[in-house]
């Protein structure tokens, strides 16, 4: 039995432990242009970096509950660590994450020079001193941490999409509107549903692309069926969709037996590379797939749509761009590609034109949808957090955060243009290309609502 003296000891070692951290992140945050409001494991609390604290008081709170959180980060160094330890459960957010993630820049330059390497040392003997505090061996696995995907091979990227796509239908319907449609959404204003913005979308599309009933569709990576759908309801259109999601696939099927439209609507479980045949599609459609593609086969993506267009057939392209070209090195980078899609590479909207002509397509119209797309996170991020246990039940604590973070940050880096949206729309180039009207008005204007 301890006696009253070896507490008040344990107390003490328990305490020094704590200053020692405290004095590393002070350390390690002195040149951080921001203010860190910090809560340790025994309840007290640091103010880190070169800002004071808002006159408000701090948006956010860093509760740091376990030692392993400091510890990860001496034997890795790297910022990283900090979100692992935030999908764990090792970190909690009280108040605004994105406050927090708004700082993803500053939290990039964060170096360990001799003196927080000094202090590192001596934090690790202060833990290893402390009965309770010992530091903890590193070798955890997360299971949602992603293969690296170095060609965007077949087999890579079909391992790519089921990493994020086949996380769970349920827990995807949870938070996207009725039709499940996983793109940007197309707001007339910022009081108009995400459900109507999503119908507008699909709408905007279709007219984009001049359907005609008869005409045939392709959709290269058709999510859960949204446009497939629209586009034979409303157009008339037989259309087609492949997707390398077995759980997409399943409910593809699904929503077309319930709607009825077997003869019209079908469904492939298949890479965009292996779809055969030549110049059989009018039109070909390409939502939010194009960022999985990989930048070194792009000009295999474009060939293909080339191959498979017919004649005076039209291309609509919508995907992301980055600001930076080439898909360089960052932190974003990083937590991208290792926890939500690890096929994810993005390059600029001049590259991705240049890679257009060189597959002999012009391009007729582009459309900037930046600010919906930011608008469309807020509605997800909104909804998801209202859905935190209804989440639970079909998905981790640490899948709901990693989601959870990178919609926050993705919001974040299209409201400040670190990241573009575009609608392009293309056709074959040559004196037999398809007419089209000498205004816009075609894309303005549908008598189609949503039921």
């Amino acid at each position: 039995m301890q006696q009253p003296f070896q507490h008040h000891t344990i107390a003490q070692q328990i305490h020094t432990h704590t200053h020692s951290a405290m004095q590393f992140m002070q350390q390690l945050f002195a040149t951080f242009d921001g203010h860190l409001h910090v809560q340790f494991w025994d309840g007290q609390c640091v103010s880190l970096g070169q800002q004071p604290m808002p006159a408000a008081g701090s948006p956010f709170r860093l509760v740091f509950k376990t030692p392993a959180v400091i510890q990860a980060f001496i034997k890795r160094r790297d910022p990283i660590c900090f979100a692992e330890s935030y999908f764990m459960g090792e970190i909690d957010v009280i108040g605004d994450l994105s406050a927090l993630l708004a700082m993803r820049d500053q939290f990039e330059q964060l170096r360990m020079d001799w003196r927080a390497r000094l202090l590192a040392i001596q934090h690790l003997w202060s833990a290893w001193r402390t009965p309770t505090m010992t530091v903890p061996k590193w070798h955890r696995s997360y299971f949602f941490k992603a293969e690296v995907v170095e060609t965007h091979s077949r087999a890579e990227n079909m391992a790519a999409v089921q990493f994020h796509y086949d996380v769970s239908n349920d827990f995807y319907r949870l938070w996207l509107d009725p039709a499940m449609v996983y793109s940007c959404a197309y707001f007339a204003d910022e009081q108009q549903s995400l459900a109507q913005a999503q119908f507008d979308k699909l709408d905007l599309i279709c007219r984009k692309l001049q359907l005609k009933p008869g005409e045939r569709l392709l959709d290269i990576g058709c999510g859960w069926g949204a446009l497939i759908l629209h586009a034979a309801q409303y157009y008339g259109v037989t259309a087609h969709g492949v997707t390398l999601s077995q759980r997409q696939y399943d409910a593809v099927n699904a929503h077309i037996l319930s709607a009825g439209l077997q003869a019209h609507v079908s469904v492939a479980l298949q890479d965009y590379r292996d779809i055969s045949g030549h110049a059989q599609y009018d039109k070909i459609a390409s939502i939010g797939m194009f960022e999985h593609v990989g930048i070194a086969q792009l000009p295999v993506y474009f060939a293909t749509m080339q191959r498979l267009l017919a004649p005076d057939g039209m291309v609509l392209n919508h995907g992301i761009t980055s600001e930076q070209a080439g898909w360089g090195d960052s932190l974003g980078k990083t937590f991208i590609n290792r926890y939500v899609f690890p096929d994810g590479q993005l390059d600029t909207i001049v590259n991705i034109q240049q890679h257009m002509a060189l597959a002999q397509f012009e391009i007729i119209d582009i459309e900037s949808m930046r600010e919906h797309y930011a608008l469309t996170l807020r509605h997800w991020v909104r909804r998801l957090m209202q859905q935190h246990q209804a989440a639970l039940q079909h998905v981790n604590e640490a899948t709901y955060r990693v989601w959870l973070a990178y919609m926050t940050a993705s919001a974040q880096a299209f409201s400040q243009g670190r990241l573009g949206i575009y609608q392009i729309l293309l056709r074959q180039r040559g004196p037999s290309a398809a007419s089209l009207p000498l205004r816009r008005q075609h894309m303005m204007l549908s008598s189609h609502k949503r039921a």
